[in-house]
């Protein structure tokens, strides 16, 4: 090449490396974000969630054919098993999910999907760190990058190794930590109770409670609106509807009414299986010691036009919770026809340690109750999920089953059927209808903050909310009592981890092969010099001769 050539050449490549420089700058540098990691803790001798924490990698696109040692980034519509088994089979450094601020824009199909993986994945624990970050514009201008980069694999050699050496922006995610994973056995479980003393000598007791819990990929992310905010919204209103009927003498029905709010339900319902055995095999005197006539747990009300009675097993006639079924049956058929009413029979298996319906705890107890949910299935994914959030709560549906629990409990404590009342008979109208303000207030409350239990004793928020919970109970119930319960820390019952949210820095950085293509322009360059440098006497000889020639 002549020497114009050469100094073309490298005027070009100059002039062109600033300009890529400045071109993949368009964004920060660095960036720091919180990052929230997938759950971690034993449940018994079974372990669950994510053992790792620590991650320094270069991000990559799921869709990219080798994923060995880089952090795979997802968005939620990427997420599935299969990409999360394949990261496994690769050895990813770690998993980043992006979850959108407004999880209602997400398609319906989206959401069942990651819904489905999510609880895939929660049944087993994995040494890669996994991470939930909600999304801004820094991580979506990362991921965009990612996966155009992931496109470009599909074009010709030639333009992947151009593209990689001169235009390509990598990503570096950071997360380090100095001290080690502590295990947290220190948890307490909070259950509230408060009671509606009935009229008459010993009257029966009905039991109405929800564990207020909330379970899902990550502890600070679980929010749990349907499951199981909607139970927590309609005990609260039932409490509230109930005391102006207790408050007189007049139409004080012939039952006790107990409410109850466990904690510990998405951990084999620990909180419940204390409270029972604090009344059963502690307390002298307790309303489970005497006749109870049955227990409503009432769990994921928030959606569907089907109603399930789970039953470990079905009542017999002549008793009280038949009775209730039958009342059940009719408020349905009566007012709200197009609801699809069944009963759902699961015996309960004593080999099995876990439970998978809260009316379990009290059967294993020989305790007549039952669960009403609009789920046919206890392993529904929609029972603990990130996803389960106040944008997929239809109101109109929860306060229907709210309307349907409060008219049959009424009709079943004032045997409204055999007094000759009509089916269609209305208790609850006007004032002492559910209010519609007050059922999204309710669920507004409790979406607030993560209602995880790990959170729920250890952070401001999740502590609030359950004094909160604790005063709505006192405005309206009497003998309202708080049962903390604390774990032997020698064989705790559940175990939890630590550094459950993380800073995590992200570093945009070029790839090595940008390195080498910068040397390359640099020794081209300092070469050219010194060629020049070089053939200066040459060229001042070959001057001054041409010079002279032309005086002469």
């Amino acid at each position: 090449m002549s020497l114009g050539g050469w100094t073309l050449a490298a005027a070009l490549l100059l002039l062109g490396v600033p300009s890529l420089r400045a071109s993949a700058l368009t964004a920060l540098s660095s960036y720091e974000f919180t990052a929230y990691r997938m759950q971690h803790y034993n449940l018994g001798p079974h372990k669950h969630g994510c053992r790792g924490a620590i991650v320094v990698a270069e991000v990559r696109s799921s869709d990219e054919p080798v994923l060995t040692r880089r952090c795979v980034v997802m968005k939620v519509r990427d997420f599935t098993t299969e990409k999360y088994h394949e990261a496994q089979r690769q050895s990813a450094a770690a998993v980043l999910i992006l979850l959108p601020r407004n999880t209602s824009a997400v398609p319906l199909d989206a959401v069942q999907s990651f819904m489905v993986s999510e609880s895939e994945v929660l049944l087993k624990e994995t040494l890669m760190p996994v991470y939930v970050a909600p999304e801004d514009e820094q991580l979506l201008y990362m991921y965009e990058e990612v996966k155009q980069a992931a496109a470009s694999r599909t074009s010709s050699i030639f333009v992947r190794v151009l593209r990689s050496m001169v235009t390509a922006t990598a990503f570096q995610i950071l997360v380090s930590s100095n001290s080690p994973i502590q295990a947290v056995t220190d948890t307490t479980l909070v259950t509230l109770e408060g009671v509606l003393p009935g009229a008459g000598d010993d009257p029966p007791t009905v039991v109405v409670t929800a564990h207020y819990d909330a379970y899902g990929l990550a502890p600070w992310l679980s929010h749990g609106a349907d499951s199981n905010g909607s139970g927590v919204t309609i005990l609260l209103e039932l409490a509230r509807l109930f005391q102006k009927l207790y408050s007189s003498p007049g139409t004080r029905p012939p039952f006790h009414l107990m409410f109850s709010l466990t904690g510990g339900g998405k951990y084999n319902f620990l909180g419940t299986k204390r409270w029972i055995e604090e009344n059963l095999d502690h307390a002298e005197s307790s309303l489970l010691h005497d006749n109870v006539a049955f227990v409503l747990c009432l769990d994921t009300l928030a959606n569907g036009d089907a109603l399930h009675m789970h039953v470990s097993r079905p009542p017999k006639p002549d008793t009280p919770m038949y009775a209730f079924i039958r009342q059940l049956e009719e408020v349905v058929s009566s007012r709200f026809s197009w609801v699809n009413l069944e009963m759902v029979h699961k015996k309960i298996n004593l080999v099995d340690t876990a439970v998978a319906w809260e009316h379990e705890c009290y059967g294993l107890r020989r305790i007549p109750g039952f669960t009403l949910s609009h789920l046919d299935d206890p392993k529904s994914e929609l029972r603990g999920s990130i996803l389960d959030t106040m944008s997929h709560v239809d109101f109109r549906k929860l306060k229907r089953n709210g309307v349907i629990i409060a008219e049959s409990l009424a009709r079943f404590m004032y045997n409204l059927s055999d007094k000759g009342s009509p089916k269609d008979i209305q208790v609850f109208k006007g004032q002492m209808d559910f209010q519609d303000s007050r059922l999204s207030s309710l669920m507004a409350s409790l979406t607030s903050v993560p209602r995880a239990a790990q959170l729920l004793d250890k952070e401001p928020g999740p502590i609030l909310l359950v004094n909160t919970l604790e005063h709505e109970l006192r405005r309206y119930l009497m003998q309202v009592h708080r049962h903390t319960f604390r774990q032997d820390k020698r064989d705790p019952d559940m175990t939890f981890f630590e550094q459950m949210n993380q800073p995590i820095m992200m570093y945009r950085v070029k790839p090595a092969a940008f390195d080498l293509f910068l040397g390359g322009c640099i020794a081209a360059y300092l070469g050219i010099v010194y060629y020049a440098i070089q053939s200066c006497g040459y060229l001042y000889t070959r001057l001054k001769a041409a010079v002279k020639s032309k005086h002469q």
